[in-house]
């Protein structure tokens, strides 16, 4: 019997569509932020909350399985904003998004935006397989899902090159502990910044500084989706 190595990525296809998309980046000076969670953490509320800081500029593309809810919720708050409904699709794929960027790409604003969020769809595993082209990989855990979740799903925080925990005015309220998660994601990924934050205050004003400064250096992720 003769064993064939398929050495071959399977998803080679969003690969080669991801590498179309950094190069468009590149020449429209766009900075993008892939923004991965699972559903609820809180996503589409940090960034109308981030949206009142004038410094950063930016639109969206929103992925979510059903409803256009959340863009509609993004572009009352004056952000251009593009939804992407997947139907049964648990992730947005590269494909998806170069479809996407014509809409947002033909709005007057977008010349004057530096930086182009988007806004996975809620799941903490599919995302984490599909390079989108991204500049920089965020991930979100929020206080009520619990502490437990980075060593539970380690393929979504290895690929975090920031990692968000979200409500945490929720913090008195829940058993979790910060620490823990620090711990368990410093096993996966040393040295990863990890911003603690909620919408009821200014918490967020480090998150978007560092977005500035990552875009500044022209940070861009090493981590190669697998």
């Amino acid at each position: 019997m003769i064993n064939i190595e398929v050495a071959k990525r399977v998803l080679s296809k969003n690969d080669l569509v991801a590498t179309r998309l950094r190069e468009f980046y590149k020449i429209k000076h766009k900075y993008v932020v892939n923004f991965m969670s699972s559903p609820g953490s809180g996503k589409t509320s940090m960034l109308e909350k981030m949206s009142a800081y004038k410094d950063l500029k930016f639109c969206v593309i929103e992925g979510d399985l059903q409803t256009n809810r959340d863009a509609l919720r993004l572009e009352q708050k004056g952000i251009l904003a593009h939804q992407i409904t997947t139907g049964e699709a648990c992730h947005l794929e590269a494909k998806m998004i170069e479809d996407a960027l014509p809409f947002i790409e033909s709005s007057l604003s977008f010349k004057d935006l530096e930086f182009i969020f988007i806004e996975n769809v809620g799941n903490l595993v599919c995302p984490a397989s599909y390079d989108l082209g991204a500049n920089i990989n965020i991930v979100c855990l929020s206080v009520p899902e619990g502490d437990d979740k980075v060593l539970k799903y380690p393929s979504m925080f290895m690929c975090a090159d920031a990692l968000v925990i979200s409500k945490c005015d929720l913090l008195p309220y829940f058993d979790f502990s910060v620490a823990r998660v620090k711990e368990d994601i410093n096993s996966l990924r040393s040295d990863v910044p990890i911003f603690e934050v909620n919408t009821k205050d200014d918490s967020l004003k480090s998150l978007k500084d560092f977005l500035l400064e990552s875009k500044k250096q022209n940070y861009t992720t090493t981590y190669i989706f697998k």
